[in-house]
């Protein structure tokens, strides 16, 4: 599931561990969504697409 080096240089107990990935998780949509797309779509036409009449 987890790469072993990254769940061992997790600090405490599963539970812990558990809500530490779970955060970083919703850390890294965050910052996905809110930084990271915005900027993308501004380079890349995706929200242009256009369907010609045969």
């Amino acid at each position: 599931m987890i790469s072993t080096m990254i769940w061992n240089a997790l600090p405490g107990p599963v539970v812990v561990r558990v809500l530490l990935l779970l955060l970083v998780l919703a850390a890294v949509v965050f910052v996905l969504f809110e930084y990271v797309f915005p900027w993308a779509s501004e380079y890349f036409a995706i929200q242009e697409t256009t369907v010609e009449d045969p």
